[in-house]
């Protein structure tokens, strides 16, 4: 039986690397797949594009109440689907992959963020980490040399750590950098204190 897979890791993990290195392999093999991206991932329009410079098409931008079944035709079924970003997914939406990896018998392969830079869980993540037969860590690594296991938000340099949980990378003055939860938490004391 195929398996959902969740793939996540803090900022500049390879994450979008891997899926593309994935659809790769199974095209090269002349398989097919079907590529997913939330659509309030603005970055790139209708491409994943990882910091890498490569990029792909999308098959299909997912809106917040589009159902992935919808995508799926029953009479042609995909050799595997791949989904970046995944944290931006609904949990029904998440649902629907887990359904169609066991009812379809096709390997779905989610790749995104564990966690905002507010330390709390994506909807699309919880779920993943709920129902993902397999789960593993893409890993980077922080400023320190340690481990990054969290994203902190950015603006001129300066962390900051209110604002909306979604501000998409590259499409303000803000920006994301991998850092250690030590690192993590020692910024956040200096923010609070001032």
């Amino acid at each position: 039986m195929a398996k959902l897979y969740f793939r996540y890791g803090a900022m500049n993990s390879g994450k979008t690397t891997f899926l593309l290195q994935v659809a790769h392999n199974y095209e090269e093999k002349g398989l097919k797949i079907l590529l997913f991206k939330p659509k309030v991932d603005v970055k790139g329009g209708d491409t994943v594009v990882s910091r890498l410079g490569i990029s792909r098409k999308v098959d299909y931008l997912v809106d917040k109440d589009d159902k992935i079944m919808s995508y799926i035709d029953p009479t042609n079924i995909p050799d595997a689907i791949l989904v970046d970003e995944a944290q931006f997914l609904k949990k029904e939406q998440i649902d629907e992959l887990y359904f169609i990896s066991k009812e379809y018998n096709v390997p779905v392969l989610a790749y995104g963020l564990r966690n905002d830079f507010s330390l709390n869980t994506f909807e699309g993540s919880s779920r993943l980490l709920a129902l993902a037969d397999t789960i593993e860590e893409l890993k980077t690594i922080c400023k320190c040399g340690k481990k990054a296991t969290q994203n902190m938000r950015l603006l001129n340099d300066i962390p900051v750590f209110e604002g909306d949980s979604v501000l998409i990378d590259g499409t303000s003055d803000y920006i994301y950098e991998p850092v250690c939860g030590e690192c993590y938490i020692r910024e956040r004391k200096k923010y609070k204190n001032n």
